[in-house]
């Protein structure tokens, strides 16, 4: 079970989310990540999440380097920074990964301000911020095109769940890895789960470390396998901060 980095009052934890400037340390690089909660609420702060999941990809969870991904509801565009620092290639003999970082159009701006920011120059033309409405505008994104797909804290709104699990099931082939990290907070989330289960099988996963003493729990979620005989082959686990995986058949 994960414990989330929450301070001692709800008050003075959500002051962290009215600081202009989020600072942190990642792919040996410091990130300084602008918030701007008054204008764009959510969609302009740093959630726990997206810490979990910077920290379970710089522990080298995936292959980055040559690896096509994409951050769905970036928002400030942490994990999305830290997928292309990472992926950072130093020898000619391999392609750096390609990071395609997504959010509403009414977020991009924000977005792309933070990416160019905090990415070197020659890094920055493998990072890529464009428009990305779940279940909208698919037709702009060729099917299976991505070798990684990553979200933090994006299952929360439970009128956006079915055009989720329709936009992963676009972007996604039977080689993807999908990488979500959530804290599952309400009854609505574990519906989510639920949804996901039909398409896509959840694998148990392993216990880890984040900053700050936080430990927290990552599964992986794979294509379903056809049994031998026509039946599906299915696993389900609870996980309250993150999973990994890739479509259904």
């Amino acid at each position: 079970m994960a414990l989330v980095p929450y301070e001692e009052t709800a008050g003075v934890g959500l002051q962290k989310f009215h600081k202009p400037l989020a600072t942190f340390s990642f792919a040996s690089h410091t990130i300084q990540i602008r918030q701007d909660w008054r204008q764009l609420g959510v969609a302009a702060v740093v959630w726990d999440a997206a810490v979990v999941l910077c920290t379970y990809l710089e522990m080298g969870a995936v292959e980055l380097r040559g690896c096509s991904a994409v951050e769905l509801g970036a928002g400030t565009g942490l994990v999305g920074i830290v997928a292309a620092l990472l992926g950072e290639c130093h020898t000619l003999a391999l392609l750096g990964a390609h990071v395609t970082i997504t959010d509403r159009k009414v977020a991009l701006e924000f977005l792309k301000s933070n990416v160019q920011a905090n990415l070197p120059p020659h890094i920055q033309p493998n990072a890529v911020v464009k428009e990305l409405t779940w279940g909208q505008n698919l037709g702009s994104y060729s099917p299976g095109e991505f070798d990684l797909i990553l979200g933090a804290d994006i299952i929360y709104l439970e009128e956006t769940f079915a055009d989720l699990l329709q936009t992963l099931e676009h972007l996604s082939s039977k080689r993807s890895v999908i990488l979500l990290a959530c804290r599952i907070r309400y009854e609505r989330d574990n519906n989510f789960l639920a949804m996901l289960e039909r398409q896509f099988t959840l694998l148990e996963g392993r216990d880890f470390l984040l900053p700050r003493s936080v430990s927290s729990s990552i599964s992986e979620i794979r294509k379903k396998q056809q049994r031998y005989g026509g039946q599906r082959e299915d696993g389900y686990s609870k996980v309250p901060y993150g999973f990994i995986g890739g479509p259904s058949t």
